[in-house]
């Protein structure tokens, strides 16, 4: 009777299998890993260019202020300098205009005698006006010019006028002061409007204390006008 045999298969899996899983295993934990890795990088890529981004605006937006801001300061000066040349400009024009307008010989005074006036006193109609004021009261120069008489005998036109002064002016024009206590000038002197020349009296052909005061179209006696009617084209209130 001849004998069956009998193969035993065995089911443990083969040293090959084994390792080829083993290899597999390890390719799918490479690829799982290496895709968290990029995943992972992919992720802080994104939040690193946010930020990026962010950081940049903000330096956009603070160059902008800061752009503004010197801008506005800028603006600010040139207005400023602007208004400063503005308001030289209008005190050189008043200066200037001030430098032109004329003013009474004396402050405080009241009128007397008036130009043109008959009387008694004069050989003539009265060439002057007549500001009364008390004897020593300050005279000053209606306006800017320069000193051409002063002395007594109505420094050179005659001994009604007493102790006198004349000043010629730029505009042709000349005024003269007269019946003096005391003169403070001399020929050929510069005067400024407003500067002290004399002090009021009662000298030469005078009934009372006053200051005699003309405007000539020239230095010499007998050119008179109508000194106050000049003031007031000239702007001053007498």
């Amino acid at each position: 009777m001849s004998k069956r045999v009998t193969f035993k298969h065995s089911h443990r899996p083969s040293a090959s299998r084994v390792r080829g899983a083993v290899v597999a295993a390890g390719l799918g934990t490479s690829m799982v890993l290496g895709a968290g890795a990029a995943f992972a990088a992919g992720t802080t890529g994104t939040a690193a260019t946010a930020s990026l981004v962010s950081t940049t605006a903000a330096d956009a937006v603070a160059q902008q202020a800061a752009a503004q801001g010197k801008a506005a300061k800028a603006a600010e000066h040139a207005a400023a300098k602007k208004a400063d040349e503005a308001k030289k400009k209008a005190e050189a024009e008043k200066k200037a205009a001030s430098k032109l307008r004329w003013e009474t010989p004396v402050s405080h005074y009241e009128l007397s005698a008036s130009f043109g006036n008959d009387g008694s006193r004069w050989a003539h109609k009265h060439s002057g006006q007549d500001f009364a004021v008390p004897i020593g009261t300050k005279v000053e120069a209606a306006h800017t010019g320069t000193i051409v008489k002063a002395g007594p005998n109505g420094g050179g036109d005659g001994p009604a006028y007493g102790n006198a002064i004349v000043i010629k002016h730029g505009n042709g024009t000349y005024s003269q002061y007269a019946h003096l206590s005391q003169i403070d000038v001399h020929i050929g002197q510069s005067v400024k409007k407003g500067q002290k020349i004399a002090l009021s009296g009662n000298t030469g052909n005078s009934s009372g204390p006053h200051l005699h005061f003309e405007i000539r179209t020239t230095a010499n006696y007998g050119s008179a006008v109508n000194p106050v009617n000049y003031l007031h084209r000239a702007g001053v209130n007498v």
